[in-house]
């Protein structure tokens, strides 16, 4: 295979600097060889054009997240930030790109590496042995890892999406690619995440590099293929399916009798395509065609109308295993009701949470809906005698269709994105359910939530929502008369949300 010059130089960039990597784990991610790696790194030391293409394509690189920033850098901020003031320090978080929860972070690890090589003792036969069966711990708890994350993969997935020349469009292109980074981050290697799919890392890679809006831009063939049916042997198809012996029949059972007649015409796929577009294919059996049925809309109006639920993992400090987060939130006022930590996912545990969370709040459950996905716990016996007993109506998402259940989804991906969330795994079970606890605790009474009117979950919920969001209109009345050449239009609007909709019909929107 020829690569371009362009391909080159980006693998190259990726080899060189301080942050390169070697050419044997860029094989495994690549799916190049080694010694073709090796042979173009040397090539760019030698050939100025490659180099400077190299050089030029790194410091065109997108900015690293924070996370990925190196133990120099990390350092570099910890030192600069000490000794500002809260108005400097504000400044120079915002110029950096950084949270103050990452610094802490940054200096605490700094603080302990310092007390860590001070007490640094030279290694003993033993330390030697209890370090090896570390990393041969460390590398068997990488390849369980990986598994399952190739499992859930291949559970996800829609199944095979390779053969030379399949089609894939923009958005099926996007939904691969968060399965495959999905799969990644959980410890799979590139390779492996791609040939679970049935693709070549390549195709991943041009994938990525086309963008979000990336589209097939191959135009077709401009000749017919040679294999085409001519029209009379279309038509000879279509008579032989319309004949009084076969009208009742489907191609199913049409292409095995004219072969025991020693008549071949088409296969059966054929049959089926042609009388699909010519309109004759159509349910005609006593049971009910296939319908695609909607998700039952849900209309909440105020506080104790509507709950969400569903349940993500936690990783643990153990690879492969993890703690289960069981979060229940009232689609209304976006308030999180009810939660819990535990180390498996059972349907008894789920029970208990909401039997405890609607006692705790004594609400009148007749009218409340409890929303979630199609999971094992959600629909499990104990569950549903539960929900009967307390007089909640349950509701459920569409099998494999998680954009039924989104506000349990958003809330998740706020989770998992605060600044504070361990970038790593939580030591224990006791500290899962510490940080869990001081989230609830933001989330409610200090997150600004902005389907609300960005006001507060626990403000929405008592109703205190009323007055903030009124007296925000009076300010921005009086700013505007102050000022009026400022105003070209209306102010903000301010206005309370009163009704919120969970799958909303066709043709309207949700809140």
């Amino acid at each position: 295979m020829v690569y371009s010059e362009k391909f080159k130089s980006r693998m190259v960039a990726k080899m060189v600097g301080p942050h390169g990597v070697s050419a044997s784990t860029l094989a495994g991610d690549v799916g190049i060889g080694q010694p073709t790696l090796s042979r173009w790194l040397r090539e760019a030391r030698t050939v100025p054009d490659m180099a400077k293409k190299s050089r030029r394509t790194k410091e065109k690189a997108r900015p690293k997240r924070p996370q990925d920033w190196s133990p120099e850098e990390k350092l570099r901020v910890v030192v600069e930030s000490r000794g500002l003031t809260d108005e400097e320090l504000g400044a120079f978080l915002r110029k950096e790109g950084l949270h103050q929860a990452q610094v802490e972070e940054w200096s605490a690890t700094a603080h302990s590496s310092v007390l860590a090589r001070k007490g640094a003792t030279k290694p003993s036969a033993e330390s030697k042995r209890i370090r090896e069966l570390e990393r041969e711990l460390r590398r068997k708890e990488k390849a369980l890892a990986e598994a399952a994350a190739l499992l859930i993969l291949k559970k996800k997935g829609p199944g095979d999406l390779g053969g030379r020349g399949r089609r894939h469009g923009a958005e099926e292109r996007q939904m691969i690619l968060k399965l495959i980074d999905e799969a990644v981050k959980s410890g799979a290697r590139l390779d492996r995440a791609c040939d679970t799919l049935g693709l070549t890392t390549r195709s991943v890679q041009r994938w990525r590099e086309q963008g979000e809006h990336g589209f097939d831009r191959r135009l077709g063939p401009k000749t017919p293929p040679p294999n085409k049916l001519s029209p009379a042997e279309r038509k000879e198809v279509l008579d032989a399916a319309n004949r009084p012996e076969h009208r009742d029949l489907s191609p199913k059972q049409i292409v095995p009798q004219l072969a025991d007649k020693g008549v071949y015409l088409a296969s059966e796929s054929t049959f089926y395509r042609i009388l699909h577009e010519e309109d004759a294919l159509h349910h005609r059996e006593p049971s009910r065609p296939r319908t695609v049925a909607r998700p039952q809309e849900h209309v909440a109006t105020g506080p104790l109308d509507l709950w969400s639920w569903d349940i993500t993992y936690l990783r643990s400090a153990v690879r492969g295993a993890f703690y289960y987060l069981y979060l229940v939130e009232d689609i209304w006022s976006r308030k999180i009701v009810g939660w819990a930590v535990h180390e498996e996912e059972s349907m008894d545990l789920a029970a208990r949470l909401i039997d405890d969370t609607a006692i705790r709040l004594g609400c009148d459950r007749s009218g409340l809906v409890l929303h979630s996905d199609n999971g094992g716990p959600m629909k499990g016996s104990t569950m549903l005698a539960t929900l009967q007993r307390l007089g909640i109506v349950p509701s459920f998402s569409r099998p494999h269709v998680s954009d039924d259940n989104p506000y349990s989804e958003a809330l998740f991906r706020t989770l998992k994105y605060r600044p504070e969330y361990p970038r790593g795994a939580f030591a224990s079970l006791e500290a899962a359910r510490q940080w869990v606890e001081d989230f609830v605790a933001w989330y409610n009474t200090e997150h600004l939530h902005s389907a609300i009117g960005f006001v507060t979950p626990e403000d929405r919920h008592t109703g205190r929502d009323i007055a903030i969001l009124a007296a925000r209109q009076r300010t921005y009345e009086a700013a505007r008369k102050r000022n009026p050449e400022r105003w070209t239009r209306d102010t903000r609007n301010w206005d309370r949300l009163e009704v919120v909709k969970l799958n909303p019909e066709r043709g309207k929107s949700a809140a």
